[in-house]
């Protein structure tokens, strides 16, 4: 008996399950990108705003990414940047908020 050769679809970097997964990994990038711009951001007191509306749309983008992702591989990284979002949203809020000196 002759076996049949099974070709491997194009595996995708951040899916274990043979598939490719764009939207995933386009919310991952981009989780990941606002995770370490707020926490960067956030041990400079003058960069509060950039460091809170970062990390806002960072936790936002995360939970979003959560909720459509499909393997344990594309949520891993999207918890580390929703955890660097969240630490540079907290930190931007203590040093002057949102809209802290910009408006009021």
């Amino acid at each position: 008996m002759a076996q049949a050769t099974r070709s491997r679809p194009p595996v995708s970097l951040l899916a274990t399950d043979g598939k490719t997964h764009p939207l995933q990994e386009a919310l991952v990038v981009v989780t990941l990108v606002l995770g370490a711009l707020a926490f960067v951001t956030a041990m400079f007191h003058s960069l509060h705003l950039i460091s809170s509306w970062a990390g806002l749309i960072g936790i936002l983008t995360a939970a979003y990414g959560q909720y459509v992702s499909v393997t344990t591989r594309e949520r891993f990284p999207l918890i580390i940047g929703l955890g660097a979002s969240a630490i540079g949203f907290f930190l931007g809020m203590a040093h002057g908020g949102l809209f802290g000196g910009v408006v009021g």
